[in-house]
């Protein structure tokens, strides 16, 4: 990659020749470039936002580059925070939204050498001051600064590569970045092997974007993926996490997962998922997942709320079945064979895409409830349209009977029941366990406690 440092010159878009408008950029993005020009520094707004601005869409995150030091950015703005150690950033803070402003870096290829220690041993991972990088190529730790011109082979895809300059609205385009935009085409910078080995992340990176922008991924780009889908074995449990909720939560979750099998990037995520999908009697779980996300789309395009939650009980309902079948529940396993199943999961899990206790813990509540749903009798069953994750629960039922895996009846009460006045739902409830031919009569006694199993029948197709 030493020929990527050659420095370049962009082409230069002036004002007249582009769409981008700064009525349509944030006020407090606008604040933080002008700033920064006012104090003699070069300031860009970069990367998606100009691709999206570009596309006519609405940037979700408006990023900043600029030539001036994390430390500088910081003295110019009292609501400014400096942020990370792998990348060294400036988050200023506008209540809520937070313009993100990093320093130019330059390119990676030609201080690598430099950075060896002539005392370590053939393949050891570099590790300076300001640079880190395993012997797998991936980078630990970047905070050598530049030049904007080596700043671009930092980027991943040309159409990411573009910067719109505060000074005189031009966009700078050094990579044809603006063409691979009107071809809506992914190209990565540089040798695509090598810069999904320094950061595995890219090819989720590809899919996401190819996903949310409808763009196809070019063919040079595209091949290594499948090849090198196993780096992501090594990348920290908490950034895929985070991947992960920018993949299927963004409102293109259903896209991003079909990209994600067919690049065979999820099995490296969710590999017990993606194990028990390839079993027929848990493949149900797959069209639950798949339904799952198209609904969570349509939440997200409806501006209503969605949940990690309820995401990552569709991710690993599998897993968990498999894993409670695996341990010989038998054909009526108790919410405590469900419980040990989901816990054995949630542990492997954590090695690859932690889930933070804020969900994992109502994701099991979630689960355990699937059985009590096949309890109707008694006015203690009523008890479950009370519980917190009842609604949750409800509509993780509906999936199941979406894809045939729970009986329809089962559902129907429960949708009927939810919209009773309290003295009705008993009367259903007590009619339920009455003996056939006394539909409403009133029980004849209280039901004796059984000495079995608790918490009602396993959950319909387990």
């Amino acid at each position: 990659m030493n020929e990527l440092s050659t420095a370049i010159t962009p082409v230069v878009i002036p004002r007249a020749a582009h769409t981008i408008s700064r009525s349509e950029i944030s006020p407090n993005a606008l604040k933080v470039l002008y700033r920064l020009k006012e104090a003699g520094y070069q300031a860009f707004l970069v990367g998606g936002a100009v691709r999206d601005l570009l596309l006519g869409v609405r940037p979700k995150d408006f990023d900043v580059a600029t030539n001036a030091l994390p430390e500088e950015v910081r003295a110019l703005f009292r609501n400014c925070r400096l942020i990370g150690r792998r990348f060294r950033l400036a988050h200023v803070h506008f209540g809520s939204e937070i313009i993100e402003v990093a320093t130019f870096r330059a390119a990676a290829a030609p201080e690598r050498e430099d950075a060896l220690d002539p005392e370590a041993e053939p393949g050891a991972p570099v590790d300076d001051e300001d640079r880190a990088i395993d012997t797998r190529g991936r980078i630990l730790r970047d905070n050598v600064y530049g030049t904007i011109a080596e700043d671009v082979w930092r980027r991943d895809f040309a159409a990411n590569a573009l910067y719109y300059n505060i000074e005189d609205f031009s966009v700078w385009d050094f990579v044809g970045g603006v063409a691979d935009i009107e071809a809506r085409r992914l190209r990565m910078i540089g040798d695509p092997d090598a810069r999904y080995r320094e950061d595995p992340v890219r090819m989720l990176r590809a899919v996401r974007f190819a996903a949310k922008l409808d763009f196809s991924i070019d063919p040079p780009s595209e091949e290594p993926i499948r090849r090198l889908a196993h780096l992501l074995d090594g990348v920290p449990a908490a950034r895929l996490f985070d991947e992960t909720l920018k993949l299927f939560l963004s409102g293109y979750g259903a896209r991003s997962y079909l990209l994600l099998r067919r690049y065979g990037l999820f099995e490296h995520m969710f590999p017990l998922a993606a194990a028990a999908f390839s079993r027929p009697p848990y493949a149900y779980a797959e069209q639950m997942l798949d339904q799952g996300l198209r609904n969570t789309d349509e939440r997200i395009a409806a501006d209503k709320a969605v949940t990690p939650t309820f995401l990552f009980a569709l991710l690993l309902w599998g897993a968990v079945l498999r894993e409670m079948n695996e341990r010989n529940a038998g054909p009526a396993p108790d919410v405590a064979q469900l419980l040990d199943a989901c816990d054995a999961v949630l542990k492997a899990q954590q090695s690859r895409v932690s889930i933070p206790r804020r969900f994992s813990v109502p994701m099991r509540e979630l689960l355990m409830l699937q059985p009590r749903f096949n309890r109707r009798t008694g006015v203690k069953s009523l008890g479950l349209l009370h519980h917190p994750r009842f609604r949750a629960a409800y509509d993780f039922l509906m999936l199941r009977v979406q894809v045939g895996a729970a009986d329809r009846e089962i559902a129907d009460w429960w949708t009927e029941i939810q919209l009773l006045p309290q003295e009705e739902r008993i009367l259903k409830v007590q009619a339920r366990g009455a003996p056939a031919g006394a539909e409403g009569a009133p029980p004849t006694g209280r039901r004796r406690r059984g000495r079995g199993r608790r918490g009602g029948s396993a959950p319909a197709a387990p």
